[in-house]
């Protein structure tokens, strides 16, 4: 990497704590400083997400790119992808994150051929390969984009063609083969055109039937290679579908259920997907959590517009809360923070790029220290366990054991008479949690 893509950014971001005012500083994402017996970079596990910050354009529906990027100044579309991969471990490098994220038409063009388009993915994923051995990033999860090519318009697995699922198989085998040469720790499975527009022409559970299909070939395939890694399924409500078949984690936990993939499959949970199906961001990350399945995050917000926006996470409550799910439920066991953000189209200059995720990492590390304090403190815990301490003995434990009947519990409500109404003291938990996100209660 001869060329400097960011001449702007001279040194490696460094940590320098809260109250500097250096922009190209961190102030609370302090790398190696342990929290809860491990470093904070373990806890996190930050990766950039290639598409949004090496690839994106600015472009909205109402307009064309804006940003003019000094590595897409090439002859051809290979060129453009070296360039492209350079000027990208220069950033990681800059940035200081140990991982990235990619999809493989991110990295290499489309060919004309099946044949040249793993042509090019290979020559690329050998360039991505000898830059992460210069480096300190590694892939967190690789993935395949089967929603921009026409011939995905009416889904890639759920396609009504067989030919189409099968050009989607061999553009899934070869990502997961690059996966596999990058030792990347997880790959994804994203349903961008797994859905329908109207149920006029489509037989859902068909449709449904052929993506579980497709997974369990997917699994197979990724086991036989000797993947180790993750395997992730990230819900979606829709867009650019009416209604995709990953709807939320709910709907997926069901899916997998359904279609004995439980065991194989984990949920890759984004923020401003939460936000399209409804949900917090915490409802999600807690029924993933609750079911044992969170796999990763993709690091994100979005105003409740009803389209992805793609906003760095900077809203510090909704952090904590996050990170404070992910705490309790022990951790990552493979993911991380993908941020699957973007800067803003008229944030056109490179150096955005840096305080984009500067501020997202600083966000994310000051929630980490904040739900660190909160359990250790362990007074909202106690809380809730006091809440539901009639099920931990007398009657209450023979409900969850599953040995009441409901004639016993019909007399043993007579025998009571009318319960008394508790307060579930929302404002005063509120106040609470406030002080710990406002500093009052964090050194």
């Amino acid at each position: 990497m001869t060329t400097q893509y960011f001449p702007e950014v001279s040194e490696k971001i460094q940590y320098e704590g809260s109250q500097s005012d250096n922009p190209l500083a961190f102030k609370y994402y302090d790398a190696d400083r342990l929290v809860a017996g491990k470093p904070m970079k373990e806890h996190l596990k930050f990766a950039v997400a290639y598409w949004h910050t090496m690839q994106g354009t600015g472009s909205d529906p109402f307009g064309g790119g804006v940003y003019d990027r000094p590595w897409k100044d090439a002859r051809s579309d290979m060129d453009s992808a070296r360039y492209t991969l350079d000027a990208a471990f220069e950033f990681f490098a800059k940035l200081t994150v140990p991982y990235w994220c990619f999809h493989d038409r991110d990295i290499a063009p489309e060919g004309a051929t099946i044949a040249e388009s793993a042509a090019n993915l290979q020559i690329m994923v050998d360039h991505a390969q000898a830059l992460q051995q210069t480096t300190a990033c590694s892939l967190l999860w690789g993935t395949a984009n089967l929603f921009s090519h026409p011939r995905y318009t009416h889904g890639a697995a759920t396609n009504p063609d067989p030919l189409v699922m099968a050009y989607a198989a061999a553009q899934v085998r070869h990502a997961i083969d690059a996966t596999i040469q990058l030792s990347g720790q997880g790959y994804t499975f994203w349903g961008g055109r797994e859905g329908y527009c109207s149920l006029i022409n489509t037989n859902m559970q068909q449709e449904r039937e052929q993506m579980a299909a497709f997974l369990h070939m997917a699994k197979d395939y990724a086991r036989s290679q000797g993947f180790k890694g993750a395997l992730y399924i990230e819900p979606k409500p829709g867009e650019p579908m009416t209604h995709q078949y990953d709807y939320d984690a709910a709907t997926v936990l069901g899916f997998l259920r359904e279609f004995d993939l439980q065991d194989d499959f984990l949920l890759n949970i984004e923020a401003n997907h939460c936000t399209l199906a409804k949900h917090s961001f915490a409802h999600d990350l807690t029924v993933a959590t609750s079911a044992g399945m969170l796999g990763s995050v993709d690091a994100n917000a979005g105003a409740n517009l009803g389209w992805d926006t793609d906003e760095y996470p900077t809203n510090l409550y909704e952090c904590v809360w996050a990170l404070l799910i992910i705490l309790q439920a022990g951790g990552f066991r493979s993911g991380g923070f993908n941020f699957d953000a973007k800067v803003r189209r008229g944030s056109f200059d490179t150096l955005d790029l840096f305080y984009g995720h500067i501020s997202g990492m600083d966000t994310l590390a000051h929630a980490l220290l904040i739900a660190d304090k909160i359990i250790q403190d362990d007074e909202m815990d106690t809380y809730l366990q006091q809440r539901y301490a009639g099920y931990q003995q007398g009657i209450g434990a023979k409900i969850m054991q599953g040995k009441a009947s409901l004639v016993e519990l019909e007399q043993w409500a007579i025998s009571q008479g009318e319960p008394l109404k508790i307060s579930g003291r929302q404002e005063l938990r509120e106040s609470l949690f406030n002080r710990y996100v406002m500093g009052g209660l964090i050194k």
